[in-house]
């Protein structure tokens, strides 16, 4: 460009100028040239102001144009003004030079940020609004990024909050390739708690209280600053009582006094405390409440076993499920109680050293056991309710609160039972004996085959040895068959002395069968019969009839 520029000159001279006014003149037209470089920022006058744009004058061999809305004083600008530019290119397709207000300015304000970048100091910005990772800083008219994690030494709840907030903020990072500028005003706050923090590490002691202010809550704890030191005060030691959450005892950003109780070497962890600070609740407990002081709390936990009461702050007590009734069977705590019921109880035993209480709500109420020998005399007979069946035996309640057991060999004085369940059902009434009474063991032994007389004195004469009868098949075991026989009572058929048959329909179950009492054993309440023995007995019989029959024959003729 150099070359066409040159031949124009000399054209012009060789037609208006001398040679030495020439050389003047390209000296310099050269001269200027040399002065101006792409990139850079130059000073430049006002020679026009359009609607637009503003033509500039930077000594050039043209003017340069400036878009008028790069100028953030387009109203005080007038012609004749002096003016920095930033100079992108001597010459565009249309041969005029590419010139910028904004750029100029940006790069004068660069300038300004790096000098406070390599110095250190303090910069003022206002935060204009929120992007992904921090916000975003206007200083000096340049975006800024400030990381999160940057605006504070605590975490950040609210971060639209701060838009349109004014602070005060230290250069930390420039990238000058892409023009990035990072910036944080908690290195500030770090700087001015840092005299601080060495203070309150160097004075740190066991037992010593310090002012703090919550910082974090978490489901295990709250984060403490004690002024640029932060210590953790975990969820058991905020208060003697049960604490469910940390939130319950603090909030966020509260003013707070903690205990130190414990730190390592290096004091980066700090252990805090506030219930130290109060009374240990069980000290006098012994003499607050004392065995059988009535207490009143708030349940606060329900187990299999029992509820705890919260008794006071610090001390709960625990109703075990056995102290809940006396005349209910109370299969778990939740049947009686709820979270948050108040209750009202009695201790029954305390254990400072293991901060144990014992509490019964039943003790409050009329033990039913206390008449119970003169209510239920021995041998009075009476009918309670089948509660629950065991394989040993049937539990009967006379009343709410007193149950009795029968056990499966009192049930029936002529079967033999291998399951309650054949005599009764649960929920069933039943007719009962009472055969004895444990009162300190709360224990009453029952009997219902003894409602009725023993009837094996009557069965010695029904069922002698000789005598025949009838039975119906009731079930098969390894060693014969079980039969019922009249007036109810069972009886043994050996397999030996079952009858010789091929039809197999003859054992099955309700199946009757002529049999002859071969053996009655009345201490083992047993009865053994024979099918044999009676079609012996039959035979016997009909050979006696036949014999009797050829005898009156013979007598005749």
């Amino acid at each position: 460009m150099a070359d066409s520029n040159n031949s124009v000159i000399d054209n012009v001279i060789d037609r208006e100028y001398g040679e030495a006014e020439y050389n003047d003149l390209k000296k310099l037209y050269e001269g200027s040239m040399g002065k101006i470089s792409e990139g850079e920022i130059v000073k430049g006058r006002v020679v026009a102001i359009h609607d637009n744009e503003v033509s500039v004058d930077i000594g050039f061999k043209s003017e340069g144009t400036v878009p008028l809305v790069e100028f953030t004083n387009k109203d005080e600008l007038k012609v004749g003004d002096e003016i920095e530019v930033f100079l992108e290119s001597v010459e565009n397709k249309d041969g005029q030079l590419v010139l910028s207000r904004k750029r100029a300015d940006f790069m004068r304000v660069w300038e300004r940020i790096t000098r406070i970048h390599e110095s250190g100091d303090v910069v003022a910005g206002t935060i204009t609004k929120r992007i992904k990772g921090g916000m975003v800083v206007n200083v000096m008219g340049i975006d800024c990024f400030l990381p999160g994690s940057q605006i504070d030494v605590k975490p950040i709840r609210d971060f639209d909050a701060y838009v349109g907030r004014e602070m005060q903020f230290k250069v930390v990072k420039l990238n000058n390739l892409r023009k990035n500028v990072v910036v944080s005003s908690r290195a500030l706050i770090e700087e001015s708690t840092k005299g601080q923090r060495e203070r309150i590490l160097a004075e740190l002691q066991k037992g010593q209280v310090l002012d703090g202010t919550v910082k974090n809550i978490t489901d295990f704890g709250a984060f403490i600053d004690l002024g640029g030191v932060d210590g953790l005060l975990h969820i058991t030691d905020m208060s003697w009582g049960r604490v469910k959450h940390p939130s319950e005892i603090v909030k966020l950003d509260e003013k707070v006094k903690v205990m130190v109780i414990d730190f390592n070497e290096q004091k980066d962890r700090i252990s805090l405390g506030m219930k130290q600070m109060q009374p240990e609740p069980w000290v006098e407990a012994s003499k607050k409440y004392p065995i059988s002081t009535m207490v009143t709390g708030k349940i606060v936990s329900i187990t299999d076993y029992g509820a705890f009461i919260e008794i006071e702050k610090g001390i709960e007590g625990l109703i075990h499920i056995s102290e809940m009734s006396w005349n209910q069977t109370i299969k778990h705590p939740s049947q009686m109680f709820t979270i948050g019921d108040e209750v009202t109880a009695e201790v029954v035993s305390i254990v400072p050293e293991e901060r144990k209480i014992s509490l019964s709500i039943k003790k409050l109420q009329n033990d039913p056991w206390e008449n119970v020998e003169s209510k239920y005399s021995l041998g009075s007979k009476h009918t309670g309710k089948v509660r629950n069946l065991t394989n040993f035996g049937v539990f009967v309640e006379l009343e709410p609160g007193i149950d009795g057991l029968v056990h499966i060999s009192d049930l029936s004085w002529t079967r033999k039972v291998r399951n309650p369940n054949e005599i009764v059902k649960k929920g069933d009434d039943i007719d009962v004996v009472i055969m004895g009474i444990d009162k300190d063991n709360r224990r009453i032994s029952m009997s219902h085959k003894h409602i009725t007389e023993n009837p094996w004195d009557g069965f010695m004469e029904v069922y002698a040895p000789g005598t025949e009868t009838t039975g119906k098949v009731m079930r098969a075991i390894e060693k014969g068959l079980i039969v019922e026989l009249p007036l109810g009572v069972e009886g043994f058929i050996p397999t030996s002395h079952l009858p010789k048959t091929d039809k197999k329909d003859v054992l099955n179950e309700g199946t009757e069968l002529q049999l002859v009492v071969i053996e009655f054993d009345k201490e083992n309440k047993k009865i053994v019969l024979s099918s044999t023995e009676m079609e012996k007995k039959k035979e016997s019989k009909i050979v006696e009839e036949y014999n009797q029959s050829q005898q009156s024959a013979e007598s005749t003729q």
